[in-house]
């Protein structure tokens, strides 16, 4: 797995969130941009702050993975 710890400004991401999200202030919620070749993270409630990038193939495994694995009883 191959990881990126900061990203530089992208002023041309386009950032969105989930719309379960809208609920109270809107604003505890990760936001997320899709480029060319990985897939930005940030905290809604500062977006300004500290960005995770990583790699397209990567982000499927993890958004994946809650559906794959069986409940603990």
């Amino acid at each position: 797995m191959s990881r990126i710890t900061a990203t530089p400004d992208a002023p041309a991401l386009a950032w969105f969130k989930s719309s379960y999200s809208s609920s109270g202030d809107g604003n505890d919620c990760v936001e997320v941009a899709i480029a060319s070749a990985t897939i930005h993270v940030r905290d809604s409630k500062r977006p300004d702050g500290p960005r995770l990038a990583v790699e397209s193939a990567t982000w499927t495994t993890f958004v994946a993975w809650p559906g794959a694995v069986s409940p603990r009883v």
